[in-house]
């Protein structure tokens, strides 16, 4: 064998003939390394095992076409194997196989009733602005339109919009925090 040749190449192309005895043995001299491969990078061993089992059936899907000379037979299936080993790690991280070590950040019971008291005192200082006041905030604050838009909804200029925010946003601010004076929150 000439030393630039690889060493898989007749197996191979044997293989992707159709050659049960090459099959046999491309599998035989393959399976153990990429088994270890895939076991050390998933830390599973039945997952590794599927993961070298999916790089070995790629390799004698891939076998009647290859052409040797661009890669390695055994670099190309150590490529795949990565590959897989990789797919298989984000999977674990997109559906949350590998439980985080924090916190739940969804908020507790009394979180959820603070937001509720709030959006409620929200809610009661929106409805004691003048209606103009109201309808800009509304519309560039909860609907999230634009002020160009808002304005032309509104009938106003885009000067007449941003002071009427301004103003609204103010006089919020104002009542809220003489809510919560009332309420001893201040």
């Amino acid at each position: 064998m000439s030393p630039g040749r690889d060493p898989d190449e007749d197996l191979v192309r044997r293989a992707g003939r159709g050659d049960p005895a090459a099959v046999q043995a491309l599998v035989a001299r393959k399976l153990p390394r990429v088994l270890n491969l895939a076991g050390r990078m998933l830390g599973d061993p039945a997952e590794a095992e599927d993961v070298a089992q999916e790089a070995l059936l790629r390799a004698w899907k891939q076998a009647p076409g290859w052409k040797s000379g661009k890669a390695r037979f055994d670099t190309w299936l150590h490529r795949v194997t990565l590959n897989l080993c990789y797919d298989r790690l984000r999977r674990r991280e997109i559906t949350g196989v590998q439980l985080p070590d924090r916190a739940d950040p969804a908020p507790g019971a009394h979180e959820e009733m603070q937001a509720r008291q709030l959006g409620v005192r929200v809610q009661a200082a929106l409805a004691a602005l003048p209606e103009r006041q109201r309808s800009a905030l509304a519309l560039c604050h909860f609907q999230e339109i634009g002020a160009m838009e808002a304005a032309d909804i509104m009938g106003v200029s885009i000067e007449a919009l941003e002071s009427l925010l301004a103003r609204g946003r103010r006089r919020l601010r104002e009542l809220l925090l003489e809510t919560a004076r009332e309420e001893g929150l201040a």
